[in-house]
Parts: C-alpha cells; sequence; structure tokens
C-alpha cells in the first residue's frame, strides 16, 4: 500500500535535524507504538467481533477490559506499548506475540551473531554500537533460550527407516561445572538417506568419549525410528563396532581410513614420515581386499624392525578397514573417511575457539544446535552419483531396502 505524500509531509513538518526522526523521542519510535497499538486494536476487534465502543458488544458476552503495558525493543529504540485485554483472557495478538518482547527482526540478529559464536556481552555491545539500543545479558540469554524447545523437539523427532550411509563421530568443548572447565565430548551423527540427502539426526553431550555411551547413541536413533543402517563410518575407537551392532547386527561398519593414517603417524619420526605414508598408500588404494592384504605384508617386512606398533595397529583393525575396498571407487570416496561429519565439525570448532569455556552444558548445545542449523542450509543437492550408488548399495544390500521407493 502506498503512503501519501500529503501524509509524510504533515509527519514531517517539524523535522529539523536527524534527531527528531531517529533519535530517543524521535518520529520513528513514535510512529512504531502507534502503529502496533492500532494494529492490536484492529486484532482485538477482530476477535470480538465488533469495534471498540459499538452497541453491538453490550451485554454480549467477552468484552474489552483495558490495556497492559509491555516494553519492546526494536530497531529504533526501547518503548512501551499499551496492549489491550479482554474480560475471558482469550485474546492472543499476533503483531507482538505473547511474551516477545522485540520487534523488527532483533531475536533473529541475536539468534545469528550467537550461531556465530559471539558472547552474550559481545552481541550485547554490537547491537549498542549499531542500532543505539541498550541489552542487558539477560535479555540476550532469554531470546537464545526461545531455542531450547526447538532443541528438544529436533532431538527427539522421528527419523526414517533406512539411512545407507551413518557417520559417527565426536568433538570436545569446554564448559563449566560447579566452577571448574571441564572437556565435554558431543556426539554427533550424521546420516545420508535414501534420497542422498545429508542431515545431522541428533546430538549428544557427556564428560568422555567412549563406546558405552555411542551404544546408548546407536539406542537412541532406533527409538526413534531407524530399523537398518547399511554402512556406518567410524573412527578407530575400541569397542565401536561391537556398540553399533548390538543395536543394528548387519550394519557394516568402515574404520576411517584417514584416521588410522593419523594414528600411525605418532609413531614415526620427522624424517621417515614421507616414505611411510608413500608406503602405506598402496594398502587403502588397492583393487581388493587380497591385494591390501599383500600390501600390508610388504609393510611390515620394510617396517616393523623400526616401528612394529603400526603394522600390528593396522593387522588389528584389519576386519574394519577392508569393507570399503568391496566397492567402486565413487563409493569408496564417501565411506572410506568420515570427512562429511569432519567438514561439519570444522565449523563447529571455529564458533567454539571464538567462545572458549561454555558457561553450561545447555549454552554450549545452543551454540552447536544453531551451528548445525546454519550448515544445514548448504545441504540443498543429493550426494554426487547417488543414483549409481544406491542401484550398487541394491546389490550388495540385496533385500535391505527397495529400490524403487528411494529413486
Amino acid at each position: 500500500m502506498a503512503i501519501d505524500d500529503k501524509l509524510l509531509d504533515e509527519l514531517l513538518k517539524d523535522y529539523k535535524k536527524p534527531e527528531d526522526l531517529t533519535g530517543e523521542k524521535g518520529l520513528l519510535k513514535q510512529l512504531t507504538k502507534r502503529l502496533i497499538e492500532r494494529a492490536m486494536s484492529a486484532e482485538m476487534s477482530q476477535h470480538l467481533g465488533y469495534e471498540k465502543h459499538s452497541p453491538e458488544g453490550k451485554n454480549g458476552g467477552n468484552s474489552r477490559n483495558g490495556y497492559s503495558t509491555k516494553t519492546i525493543r526494536s530497531d529504533s529504540g526501547e518503548f512501551d506499548i499499551d496492549q489491550p485485554r479482554d474480560r475471558d483472557g482469550t485474546f492472543e495478538p499476533q503483531i507482538i506475540k505473547k511474551h516477545q518482547k522485540s520487534f523488527n527482526g532483533f531475536d533473529d540478529k541475536i539468534m545469528s551473531m550467537y550461531s556465530l559464536g559471539m558472547t552474550t556481552r559481545d552481541i550485547q555491545s554490537h547491537i549498542k554500537e549499531i542500532y543505539g539500543v541498550e541489552l542487558s545479558p539477560d535479555f540476550v540469554t532469554n531470546v537464545t533460550d526461545q531455542i531450547i524447545d526447538d532443541i528438544k523437539e529436533w532431538q527427539n523427532r522421528p527419523l526414517e527407516e533406512i539411512y545407507p550411509i551413518v557417520f559417527l563421530d565426536a568433538i570436545r568443548v569446554k564448559s563449566r561445572e560447579n566452577g571448574q572447565v571441564i572437556n565435554k565430548a558431543i556426539y554427533l551423527v550424521m546420516g545420508i538417506n535414501l534420497q542422498g540427502m545429508k542431515d545431522v539426526l541428533g546430538m549428544w553431550i557427556t564428560e568422555n568419549e567412549g563406546a558405552k555411551f555411542w551404544a546408548s547413541v546407536v539406542s537412541d536413533l532406533s527409538n526413534r525410528g531407524v530399523k537398518d543402517i547399511l554402512i556406518a563410518c567410524v573412527d578407530g575407537l575400541k569397542g565401536f563396532e561391537e556398540a553399533i551392532n548390538s543395536v543394528f547386527p548387519k550394519t557394516q561398519v568402515q574404520l576411517c581410513i584417514v584416521h588410522m593414517l593419523r594414528n600411525s603417524m605418532k609413531y614415526v619420526s620427522w624424517k621417515d614420515r614421507k616414505n611411510l605414508v608413500t608406503d602405506l598408500k598402496p594398502i587403502y588404494c588397492a583393487p581388493n581386499a587380497e591385494a591390501a592384504a599383500f600390501e600390508l605384508e610388504k609393510f611390515k617386512k620394510k617396517w616393523d624392525k623400526k616401528y612394529p606398533s603400526i603394522g600390528e595397529m593396522w593387522q588389528r583393525n584389519w576386519a574394519g578397514i577392508i569393507p570399503f575396498l568391496a566397492y567402486p571407487n565413487f563409493i569408496r570416496r564417501i565411506i572410506y573417511t568420515t570427512n562429511a561429519i569432519e567438514s561439519l565439525n570444522h565449523s563447529i570448532r571455529k564458533m567454539t575457539k571464538i567462545k572458549g569455556a561454555f558457561p553450561t552444558d545447555e549454552a554450549a548445545m545452543k551454540s552447536i544446535y544453531l551451528c548445525l542449523q546454519n550448515a544445514k542450509k548448504k545441504w540443498k543437492m543429493p550426494i554426487r552419483d547417488w543414483g549409481q550408488i544406491l542401484n550398487q548399495f541394491a546389490i550388495v544390500f540385496e533385500g535391505r531396502f527397495k529400490l524403487e521407493e528411494a529413486l
């Protein structure tokens, strides 16, 4: 709706300096206040079914019952509004909802800054500098607390019955507890569904990363509707495979080759690293498991005298290393590493590095949840070559899912 220039001229007839428009007692703040109050009055008339002072409302049951004062923060500053009430207490205003304390997108601005790792006091200072609006740290906390219910709903939402590929990993954060800063593990599970789309299935927090807790995480996935996982990609945590197979006995567990290489390098001097990495490559790039076993024996003959623990580690984890070798390269590049979830973890680490130590576990969960939602906005396309991948899975995992329902 166009605004008549004559109306604007009338509003601006006393305008002499910018403060007359944008200042503490400026026109913008007054106009915002009056427009909100008029909109609420119109909403009340619609709610009751008659206009103010209309004879239709006489002895008509519910009626207006005065006003309550509410403080609102907006881009033009802080002001009080008179919110109409009805006798039955059934009026629900829409322009400024119950318990809403801000107008013009302040909540979205605060959420966005919080998701980037800014502290409540950083946000308070930033809002004041840009908009000239004073926000208390408690106000910022209350705004971000609005997502707690969203997190609970998201964390307990029903999941799909089948996920062809699932990545499981944990990231460390610092959280305060009883006056001390403690390292906590945030467990994350990312799934790729039958349509090839990525999604984070949940996050859990505990003090220590371990197979026992992972077993409870996998049980939670089952309780939320997951009936089958074809391939689970994990790091080399002891007992991980047993934890997964205790709930999903048919799931093929693939150890992350990148984690295996990192763990191998822990034992190697700088001068030997380049040659040793070169000698490990034929193992995980072999055309099949038999060829890989042959290359492992060659590696052990060459390096066992100097670094016996490396060959022994690969031998001990062999059953978890070789599953990906049964697949063509377009599937190998997806499942041989947990990089898909590592990339997500990198975004979280950038945010947590800015935050430092979180004041509570709840604050950590809020920040990471917002970071996950930001990442999810980029996941608009299925995994590359997904149709070809799914056709291969239909052969390898015959009878585990219906191909025609997925494509």
